[in-house]
């Protein structure tokens, strides 16, 4: 079995770049390599075709997560949505934009970044660090680390064939 992971946000230059580039960073170094394939997109087409923002890119890169592979936003078609096993969105609303397109999430596919960060108030948003300055961007790495331990040990109960989370 492999599992095909979507990280989305609103207009993917930030938050699910980010999360993507850090997931693979994680996944690369777990034992289902092999196994798991991650992207990222947005629920939104407003961005589409930029580049990740320079910011994101240079948090990215001052941690040693992937900031050179470029980087072009789309937004998130029905077909890639239905192929996605697993859709790990910024926030509630990024999931309920696919479900109003009739794209059933149902059985654990659709879930929040922050729903694997440990004591994470339950629905809250991964900070979004666009409209703030430079810094925002080092708290939306720091929460999207934090929720790498229960991203993987989700990975691997989905890759066993148990039931996610």
């Amino acid at each position: 079995m492999e599992l095909n992971v979507v990280f989305l946000c609103l207009g993917n230059i930030c938050r699910s770049p980010m999360g993507e580039r850090v997931a693979r960073a994680y996944v690369e170094d777990s034992p289902w390599a092999a196994r798991v394939r991650v992207t990222s997109a947005g629920a939104s087409g407003e961005e589409a075709g930029n580049p990740m923002d320079p910011r994101a890119l240079a948090v990215l890169d001052r941690h040693g997560y992937d900031a050179r592979t470029p980087h072009v936003a789309h937004r998130i078609t029905d077909a890639e949505a239905r192929r996605a096993d697993l859709v790990v969105a910024a926030e509630r609303r990024h999931l309920d934009a696919l479900t109003r397109r009739g794209i059933d999430l149902s059985g654990g596919r659709g879930v929040l970044v922050t729903s694997y960060v440990p004591d994470a108030r339950p629905g809250s948003p991964l900070p979004d660090p666009w409209y703030g300055p430079a810094a925002g961007f080092e708290e939306t790495l720091a929460v999207l680390e934090a929720a790498m331990a229960g991203f993987l040990a989700d990975l691997d109960r989905r890759l066993r064939g148990a039931s996610p989370a």
